[in-house]
């Protein structure tokens, strides 16, 4: 990169972990003393709107990401993966958690979900680094779907790029849990972090 930064992209609904994803990843890189900053963006994110915090690692002065700026893109539902691939370029790396949310428009009938085998051809055919991850399954054999993000956050770290050592993203995680939660979220993040270094999409 000809740059001293890393840009991260952020997206996904109200209600999926995000806000705390992206502080477990600050909390991470000051133990690092890595300078990081984040916005956050959110619509109307308790009824499941869209939710993108935009972060950068680095020597920078603003969190905003500009678009094909994206270093790394990973998104916590499908279709929001698609609405923020104007900040991507050829280059990016692009994590998706296959899992969709349905939005109420669909699922009365007033707009449709796109079609994602076929978004899917398409957007490989663009961004060749795209990895396409069920979380959920994951986050289940961790032992509770509630960790999502942090498996997430798992294969996060498997990215060549990611700035950010993963003993230090797992202290994060034991620093940011109750004690009773600490084991599952260290076990969700793990197999995360093992199923992105298999660098095989898992639908």
């Amino acid at each position: 990169m000809n740059k001293n930064y890393l840009a991260i992209l952020i997206a996904g609904v109200g209600g999926q972990g995000i806000l705390k994803a992206g502080t477990l990843l600050g909390e991470a890189a000051l133990l690092e003393n890595k300078k990081i900053i984040s916005t956050e963006v959110h619509g109307m994110a308790q009824r499941g709107g869209s939710v993108i915090n935009e972060i950068k690692i680095g020597e920078v002065q603003s969190p905003l990401i500009n678009k094909g700026e994206a270093d790394i893109i990973l998104s916590f539902e499908p279709a929001e993966a698609l609405r923020v691939l104007d900040k991507a370029s050829p280059e990016t790396y692009l994590i998706v958690n296959t899992n969709p949310i349905i939005p109420l428009t669909v699922s009365s009938g007033l707009s449709t979900y796109p079609d994602l085998n076929l978004a899917w051809k398409i957007v490989r055919d663009i961004y060749p680094r795209l990895k396409l991850i069920n979380a959920r399954k994951i986050a289940l054999e961790a032992g509770n779907s509630i960790t999502e993000n942090v498996v997430l956050l798992g294969v996060l770290c498997s990215v060549p790029i990611f700035p950010i050592s993963t003993e230090s993203m797992m202290k994060a995680i034991e620093n940011g849990f109750p004690p009773k939660f600490r084991e599952l979220n260290l076990k969700a993040f793990n197999l995360g972090l093992e199923k992105g270094k298999e660098g095989i999409s898992l639908l």
